[in-house]
């Protein structure tokens, strides 16, 4: 027997996406304070800061793309077993 599911209301969801949210913030100002930090470390001006940036904007989608893929694939799951 399946475990009961619990009713999913409005706040669940905004606090699910919002947390995405500062997930995201988080990994690109991780990005961008380490491409200071080395830029100021080898006396390099912007180099590492852009480099840094745009690597954690990817790593940012990336990690929002897997968390939200497994979702998808669970409801498909779902609506071909009834």
């Amino acid at each position: 027997m399946a475990a009961p599911r619990f009713k999913k209301t409005p706040l669940h969801s905004y606090a699910y996406y919002s947390n995405m949210a500062v997930e995201m913030g988080v990994i690109i100002a991780l990005g961008v304070f380490g491409g200071i930090k080395m830029d100021k470390w080898l006396n390099t001006s912007p180099l590492f800061t852009v480099v840094l940036s745009l690597a954690g904007v990817a790593i940012a989608m990336y990690v929002i793309i897997k968390t939200l893929s497994p979702k998808k694939q669970s409801e498909n799951e779902s609506k071909n077993t009834h």
